[in-house]
């Protein structure tokens, strides 16, 4: 050491800079990671109360959600790209500190944040919530992927299409291979299509409104909002779009219940079922899994309309609550009660319109819960089925002769949609129910691409809902 470095005076420490925006962002990135939480649950209250302090405006609520959520639909892509720039197995990258390389990625390679900006952040971030040791690390990684753009990453790190198109897909779109896969079976088609279905999972869905009949109407939403703030339905009568996100719970008519979130997926489904034709009565109706309660809170206004009841089931009590809620103010007779429904209270044969929205692997809403699809496993998919099948089963047991049910899932895999039908009618892991397809297509008028029918497949990138599927059943004996 020369005479001159030994006496050269240290350099004095700085602290790190607390920027409240990527620290909310990375809170929000743990309580996805360690407590299985979804982001649509967590972010909401940590915004609230970031918004309390007078330094967190709009702009930063903003910028938090789309750090957030962009980071978890690209964390497959991002994952790829951070491994080719380390020299260990990713496994062994603690997860607080791939949080905060991911965090860094999605603003280097997906957002328009300058480079010195994305990583400089970055590095403050970790020596916030990592120390500054491994800020060092996080700076060395963060400085190697800003080397490159996203287009140039995906030729380093994806295989070639023709070589592995699964695999391909996978990294390029940020999907686990079997989803990949799954969909493409469901999809059916070339590539074109399978790669616009990914890009859509990855866009930012639309608040979506539905002004439920009776109670409300899509013209004083609109007046309400005011006709910039909101665009009309694609399908939905009874749907509005808010153009800029908003803040769905500061409106009145949302917080009396009077209209609520809902996608169109859903919303054309609960329509379709009570449009369904029916012969003889149409007096009672049924919602077999009706929690959280959006379309109970649907079916219930439109059977009011007509002078129908409507009964609606939930298995978990915590769920049933949600499920009054909903219904709170509807103007006609309904009723909730916490009940199983493959074991079912009621009697058989009372009921002339049934809805099965059935538990599923929530394949057909990954753009709004991006989180899912690291979570869900081929395998789940073999817990579901029997389930769906006795749901159903039951279902067709409770409507009378002549009645219509309504198989609805949020999920466009084959193994959760038309097998299970095609299974209970055909008797297979239980009893047979006679029943026959009712076409659902004529009940979802000027909605385009709906297949070759019977049943209903909708997609996000042909129809700008969830991936909501509907097979109406006539029960015939």
């Amino acid at each position: 050491m020369s005479e001159q470095s030994r006496h050269r005076p240290a350099k004095p420490y700085r602290r790190p800079k607390k920027d409240p925006v990527r620290i909310l962002a990375f809170e929000a990135l743990r309580a996805v990671d360690e407590r299985d939480a979804y982001a649509n649950l967590v972010l909401p209250p940590l915004l609230k109360k970031a918004r309390e302090k007078d330094d967190f405006d709009g702009r930063d609520a903003a910028l938090a959600t789309e750090l957030v959520y962009g980071t978890l639909r690209r964390q497959g892509t991002y994952d790829a790209i951070i491994a080719a720039c380390i020299d260990r197995p990713l496994r062994e990258v603690d997860p607080p500190v791939l949080d905060v390389l991911a965090l860094g990625a999605h603003q280097l390679l997906g957002t328009r944040i300058p480079t010195h900006a994305a990583v400089s952040a970055s590095v403050e971030l970790a020596r916030v919530v990592l120390g500054d040791g491994r800020a060092k690390f996080v700076n060395a990684v963060l400085r190697k992927i800003s080397q490159h753009d996203m287009d140039a990453w995906l030729e380093r790190v994806a295989p070639p299409y023709d070589e592995d198109a699964e695999d391909h897909l996978a990294v390029v779109h940020s999907h686990p291979r079997w989803i990949v896969s799954a969909l493409w079976d469901s999809l059916g088609g070339g590539r074109a299509g399978i790669e616009d279905l990914l890009e859509a999972d990855n866009e930012r869905p639309e608040v979506t409104l539905v002004a439920r009949p009776g109670r409300s109407t899509t013209g004083e939403l609109t007046d309400v909002l005011g006709e910039d703030s909101v665009l009309p339905g694609r399908w939905s009568p009874y749907a509005v779009r808010l153009a800029e996100g908003g803040e769905p719970g500061a409106i009145e008519a949302v917080r009396d219940g009077r209209a609520g979130v809902q996608d169109e997926g859903s919303q054309l489904v609960a329509i379709a079922l009570a449009n369904a034709p029916v012969e003889g009565s149409d007096d009672r109706w049924l919602d077999g899994c009706a929690g959280p309660g959006g379309k109970a809170a649907l079916l219930g206004a439109l059977a009011a309309g007509r002078g129908a009841s409507l009964l609606a089931a939930e298995k978990q009590p915590h769920r049933a609550r949600l499920v009054e809620r909903a219904l709170a103010g509807n103007p006609g007779p309904y009723q909730v009660v916490a009940a199983d429904g493959t074991r079912p209270p009621w009697r058989e044969g009372v009921f002339d319109r049934v809805l099965v929205d059935v538990p599923c692997s929530g394949l057909g809403a990954l753009r709004r819960r991006p989180e899912a699809r690291w979570r869900r496993r081929a395998s789940d998919l073999e817990g579901f089925a029997p389930l769906q099948r006795e749901l159903l089963r039951e279902a067709l047991k409770a409507v009378r002769v002549g009645g219509v049910v309504g198989y609805a899932t949020c999920s466009p895999h084959l193994a959760e949609t038309r097998v299970v039908v095609e299974d209970v009618l055909r008797g297979r892991g239980g009893p047979a129910v006679e029943a026959e397809w009712v076409d659902a297509r004529p009940l979802m008028p000027g909605v385009p691409a709906l297949g070759d029918g019977p049943d209903v497949q909708l997609w996000p990138h042909l129809h700008g809902t969830d991936a909501m599927y509907l097979a109406l059943l006539r029960r015939t004996a």
